[in-house]
């Protein structure tokens, strides 16, 4: 796509290369993997830990629903509350940018050129590229310079809700599904495996995501929740065996 600028010279334009969408889209992902992940563990744990206090299916598959019932909601309850109150400070960061600018014009010019001054550029073009900044729209110069938020791009608390209790459901499936499924003697086996399986896949997508070491992120992760799971079968076989 291509627009004129007031010399009719043609620029072409580039929407891949809005930074705030795509940072937006990769927070959402690594919130999505990390719920999934939390998902897979927590309720693994819990079930393992079930199943070595007894065989009963029922009892393992009602301890299973009821965990992922509370888990998602608290999770979500969680997200809710945090996005909230980023939400909040965010938007009370814009209305007093949007007051200063009001009230200390000059100051606020100022301000931004110095901004810009630290970036890197000249002092005659920090001040060229902040006057015609704020000629064009002062607000939105503001808000990205000094504050780096985009007033369009907020995150919609309820939105990050619902994708933190639909990832971790999502995740906790796996383990439970995985217990239920096999005959009494093969649960434990293959939910082991099951629950491993998947903290690779997880693993190796958040490091992706990150941009961080695959080998480490994925042992961090496959080690807690084999070591979350080889705990708590060791106290349900306890109470199990001891009738507690």
């Amino acid at each position: 796509m291509t627009k004129k600028t007031p010399e009719n010279k043609q620029i072409r334009e580039y929407p891949e290369l809005n930074v705030s969408s795509h940072v937006a889209k990769l927070n959402w992902l690594r919130a999505g993997v990390l719920g999934a992940n939390d998902g897979i563990v927590s309720i693994a744990g819990l079930v393992v830990g079930v199943a070595g206090a007894t065989t009963s299916g029922g009892i393992i598959l009602a301890a299973g629903i009821a965990g992922i019932v509370a888990g998602a909601i608290s999770m979500a309850a969680g997200e809710y509350v945090s996005v909230s109150s980023s939400r909040d400070t965010e938007k009370a960061l814009l209305d007093q940018e949007r007051q200063e600018l009001e009230r200390y014009p000059e100051e606020e010019l100022e301000e931004l050129a110095y901004l810009y001054q630290k970036k890197g550029l000249s002092d005659d073009t920090a001040w060229k590229v902040a006057r015609e900044l704020t000629a064009h729209d002062a607000v939105a110069a503001h808000y990205d310079a000094e504050l780096g938020i985009d007033p369009n791009n907020l995150t919609n608390p309820w939105h990050a809700a619902l994708a933190s209790a639909l990832s971790f459901f999502i995740g906790a499936l796996i383990p439970l599904i995985a217990i239920i499924v096999p005959p009494a003697s093969f649960r434990l086996p293959v939910t082991f495996l099951a629950v491993l399986i998947a903290l690779v896949l997880t693993g190796i997508v958040s490091a992706k995501i990150g941009k961080a070491n695959t080998i480490k992120a994925t042992i961090r992760v496959v080690f807690g929740g084999a070591l979350a799971m080889t705990v708590t079968y060791a106290i349900g076989s306890f109470f199990g065996v001891h009738g507690l």
